[in-house]
């Protein structure tokens, strides 16, 4: 082989040998010496010189096996050239070498200038301390070459030194990539381990990125194996018995016998190498003993190998390369965010390369990011899908992968044969199972996401395939990289990439067949649902809500092949009804009113009547209430589902469907009626011991009796719920998607407002917005609103408006329609407080928005509000007709609490009219102040007795006024800082 002249620059920073533990085995590329150190966390240790089988001089002690030098157990930091020409003069001690030896045997296969040898020799003379006290061990014979003179001992076990003419002139690393995305601390890791170990086994799903990164590792340690690294490429073999031959040739032997293991493990045995055997898979029976014995028999060896399973042996250490990272399905993600992530870094720089031309704007990235998740990751997959885009833009390319057509799309022409396209590459991998394993994949397809083993088990079983033999090829599928495992939780969960289950649902079944798995698997989920029915209420938070969302995405394709036309509609009917509660616990509502609707359309009369219809109404009525309104077809659904309870003395559902008749009341303005279901509700609690019953009994009739105007008996009831709070079962828990102890919290905060404890009832209200904030249930949005409230009448309008954002982009995210019209009109109401009595039309809307969808749950705050503005702007008589109108709705349906202040504003409009009617408007004003005494609502009563003694005093009665407001402000013990506190404080001040 032609030898290369090259110049060495004699001022570089020599390579460092550095000393690592016994069982690494001191191989390290030297440059950064200290940072490398720190980042593989290779501590620096004292070194036994006799444990090692040594090579011993002076002081010194060399170990071949691991290029390790050490002067009294402590490592000498010595250079790669250096320490070569150490070992070439150990080898010969006594004789003399040639400069022209030494160069051959330090740089092989690149000619260099005798200035580098005499470099280096100096580096090693000066690390020996050559020359100082007395020491000798290296002597220079002019014109002849260099000796080691010294004595040299050699402990039993020590290997022989390779002579200078054992290198390796093979060599044949492939390029590694300009910029690898995301596998820096793969390469690092396998590094450390293939130094410690001497075999490691890179082990993952094709198409994963396997043999770049092995490429990569191996340029990272080329100084370390001084560039004697032989890489050979299995996937090109078929023949498993030409395994060892391959290798063979490569390294230019000759091959001489059938077996050419003996002759090339003779001819390892004393070499240093980095052999990287590539793609072992479909050999991997050919390779394993291969590979056994080269590292029994060469200890200088270092064998790195990729395959889609392990090789088993002794001393292999598997490191098993996981997809690229993928953004998550969030679309609260930025872009800036989602193009930190490996794979969508991969995606957009494959692109650009291929001439793409686009700007990452917030919709690219989330289209980058979808496509990503799509193909898991998976390095090949992205870069064939990556290549589309300069051709069919970002948009198409998400299209073509949905419909499938990107199995033929084309890669690098200098890719191998079976990673050109993701069909080939799938096909390589499907044809190295077993049929055995080819059959269970194919039944596992069947699952869509994680799934657990006691799920494989129970649903891939069948007559023909019992537990044991799918136990086995499940253990073996995920040996292959064809099944991902991954712990999720405390129990370990597998999953196909979705590319591999596409591919596989795409070859033939048997329509029986999969009838029967499909059964079998909607069947299982439906247990599962039944079994962790209570834990729904009180689902974990983060990470531990994996498993379940991973088991819902099974109930969802399992109701979609019930439903279908070759389905089984009465095991559809059973999972419906076992996922109703579900669906209603996750804010799922659209999904709950699709699949209840199904199902009670499918239900037989037979059927009628039973738990399945009594969860089906439950889950369509509730579903109903919370995105459309309330109507009849919403009143007939729960009245049915608590008529079916309340047959089979179901105690619990009764409860539930009494709280959303509650609710449905509360919004259709019905307080009365409402009040009518809190009580029911409490007559049940009180035949039944059971602390949760109890608890939302008097949540229902706080709520319902401060509507009504029974202010103590409210915040009685509502504090006893709150008090029991810790130990019942409702404690944090959505109960048929309701949080009942939430929104007694923001009542009781309103209660407290009224009855005249302002902080309290700000702390109140602030906590209750806080916990609906933190809440991913529709059910947060009722909360928020009653707190909300509770911050107008206190005047805390900054902070009423930060939180009202929040309150209406999540009730258009969710499409609550109602809940949108009350933000927007809550908006409008704000906008009128700061002055900006334009903003009194768009309330009208919202309100007559509202009356359209039957929610009346605030239709006197909004009257309020509009007659205000009428006031405001000279709209008299509008406003008394609006004032009056209201009181007769309250006094028909409810809704007290509002009586005192609607009397308050009809007085203060009286005395506006162009010839004021003092004589109604203090009569107005009488009766608003005797109303709030009678109910205990100070609130009312303080606003009321301030404007009344302001009207007081601009007829000259100031000792009236005095007398009348005076009473009213002293009892108040707190929040003086309030706007109604502080207006009546100036008045008192004024009126001495």
């Amino acid at each position: 082989m032609k030898r290369e002249t090259v110049r060495e620059n004699p001022f570089a920073r020599p390579l460092i040998n550095l000393a690592f533990p016994p069982e690494i085995g001191g191989m390290e590329e030297a440059l950064n010496i200290q940072s490398r150190r720190q980042r593989w966390n290779f501590p620096m240790v004292m070194v036994s010189d006799q444990a090692r089988g040594g090579i011993s001089f002076g002081p010194f002690t060399f170990v071949p096996g691991e290029r390790l030098l050490t002067k009294e157990g402590v490592p000498v930091e010595l250079g790669a050239r250096a320490l070569d020409i150490l070992i070439a003069l150990l080898s010969r001690p006594n004789e003399v070498i040639s400069k022209k030896d030494l160069m051959a045997r330090v740089w092989p296969d690149v000619r260099v200038e005798e200035g580098s040898l005499r470099f280096h020799m100096a580096s090693l003379r000066k690390a020996l301390g050559d020359g100082r006290n007395g020491a000798r061990y290296i002597t220079t014979l002019a014109g002849q070459g260099y000796c080691f003179v010294a004595p040299v001992s050699r402990a039993p076990g020590a290997p022989d030194l390779p002579r200078a003419t054992e290198t390796i002139p093979y060599a044949n690393l492939p390029a590694r990539l300009n910029r690898m995305v995301g596998r820096d601390a793969d390469v690092v890791q396998l590094a450390k381990q293939l130094i410690a170990s001497r075999i490691v086994t890179i082990v993952g799903a094709g198409g994963v990125g396997k043999t770049t990164v092995a490429i990569a590792v191996a340029h990272h340690l080329k100084e370390v194996f001084a560039n004697s690294i032989l890489f050979v490429d299995l996937g090109m073999l078929n023949d498993p018995k030409l395994a060892p031959t391959a290798v063979a040739s490569m390294l230019g032997q000759s091959v001489q016998s059938d077996d050419a293991t003996p002759s090339l493990v003779a001819f390892l045995r004393s070499r240093r190498i980095l052999l990287i055997l590539d793609t072992c898979e479909h050999l991997v029976d050919a390779v394993a003993p291969l590979a056994a014995n080269i590292i029994e028999a060469a200890p200088q060896v270092h064998i790195l190998a990729t395959s889609r399973e392990a090789l088993r042996i002794e001393s292999e250490q598997i490191y098993r390369l996981d997809a690229l990272a993928c953004p998550p399905d969030n679309p609260a993600v930025s872009a800036a965010e989602l193009g930190k992530f490996p794979a969508t870094q991969l995606f957009v720089e494959r692109a650009l390369a291929s001439g793409a031309r686009f700007d990452l704007g917030e919709a690219e990235a989330a289209i980058v990011a979808d496509i990503c998740r799509k193909l898991d990751g998976v390095a090949l997959s992205i870069e064939l899908a990556a290549r589309r885009v300069e051709s069919h833009g970002l948009q198409q390319t998400a299209k073509l992968l949905d419909q499938h057509l990107a199995w033929l799309w084309q890669g690098s022409r200098s890719a191998p044969p079976r990673q050109r396209t993701l069909r080939a590459t799938l096909e390589w991998s499907h044809g190295l199972l077993s049929e055995l394993e080819r059959v269970v994949l194919r039944r596992l397809a069947v699952f869509v996401g994680p799934f657990t083993l006691d799920a494989a088990l129970d649903v891939v079983t069948c007559t023909k395939l019992d537990r044991s033999e799918v136990f086995d090829a499940i253990d073996n599928l995920v040996a292959k990289s064809m099944l991902v495992s991954r712990p999720i939780g405390a129990m370990m969960r597998y999953r196909l990439l979705d590319t591999t289950r596409a591919y596989v649902l795409g070859a033939s079944q048997d329509p029986a067949e999969e009838a029967d798995l499909a059964a079998r698997h909607a069947t299982y989920y439906r247990r599962w649902l039944e079994q962790t029915g209570n834990e729904w209420e009180n689902l974990p938070t983060g990470a531990q809500r994996a498993p379940y969302f991973a088991g819902l995405n099974n109930v969802r394709a399992a109701l979609e092949w019930c439903f279908r036309e070759n389905g089984n509609r009465s095991i559809g009917v059973d999972l419906a009804a076992a996922a109703t509660p579900v669906f209603l616990a996750m804010s799922l509502l659209v999904e709950c009113q699709r699949w209840s609707e199904l199902a009670l359309l499918t239900l037989v009369d037979q059927r009628r009547g039973g738990q399945e219809e009594m969860h089906l109404q439950a889950g369509l009525g509730i579903s109903l209430l919370f995105t459309q309104g309330n109507s009849d077809r919403v009143h007939a659904a729960l009245t049915r589902s608590l008529s079916i309870a309340e047959d089979g003395g179901d105690a619990f559902h009764i409860s539930a469907m009494l709280s959303m008749l509650h609710l449905y009341h509360l919004r259709n303005g019905d307080y009365r009626l409402a009040l009518e279901c809190a009580e029911r509700s409490s007559s049940l609690a009180s035949t039944h011991d059971d602390a949760m019953l109890r608890t939302l009994a008097n949540a229902l009739l706080g709520i319902s009796r401060h509507l009504v105007g029974d202010l103590p008996g409210a915040r009685g009831a509502l504090e006893a719920a709150l008090e029991n709070e810790a130990s019942s079962a409702l404690a944090g828990a959505v109960y048929f998607g309701f949080d009942h102890l939430s929104l007694a919290r923001a009542s009781l905060a309103t209660t407290l407002w009224l009855q005249g404890y302002p902080v309290q009832a700000c702390e109140l209200a602030l906590e209750a917005i806080h916990r609906a904030e933190g809440m991913k249930h529709p059910v947060s949005l009722v909360i928020a609103l009653t707190a909300l409230i509770t911050l107008l009448w206190l005047d805390e309008l900054d902070a009423a408006e930060h939180h009202l954002s929040w309150f209406v982009a999540r009730a258009e995210t969710q499409y609550f329609a109602p809940y949108v019209d009350v933000g927007h009109g809550l908006q409008a109401e704000l906008a009128i407080r700061r002055g900006d009595v334009e903003a009194v039309q768009q309330l009208i809307s919202c309100l007559d928005r509202l009356h359209t969808a039957h929610y009346e749950r605030f239709t006197v705050r909004f009257s309020l509000m509009i007659a205000r503005s009428f006031a405001a702007t000279g709209r008299l008589t509008e406003g008394i007709t609006l004032v009056d109108n209201t009181i007769r709705l309250v006094q028909s349906k409810g809704g007290i609490p509002y009586t005192p202040e609607l009397l308050r504003l009809k007085g203060s409009i009286l005395l506006k009219m162009p010839k004021p009617r003092i004589k109604e408007a203090e009569t107005c004003f009488m009766q608003s102040l005797e109303f709030s005494r009678a109910q205990g609502l100070r609130a009312w009563e303080l606003r009321t007795a301030t404007e009344f003694a302001a009207h007081w005093a601009n007829q000259g009665r100031v000792e009236d006024a005095r007398t009348l407001l005076r009473p009213v402000f002293e009892q108040f013990t707190e929040g003086f800082d309030a706007p109604d506190l502080q207006t009546a404080k100036s008045l008192l001040t004024a009126l001495g």
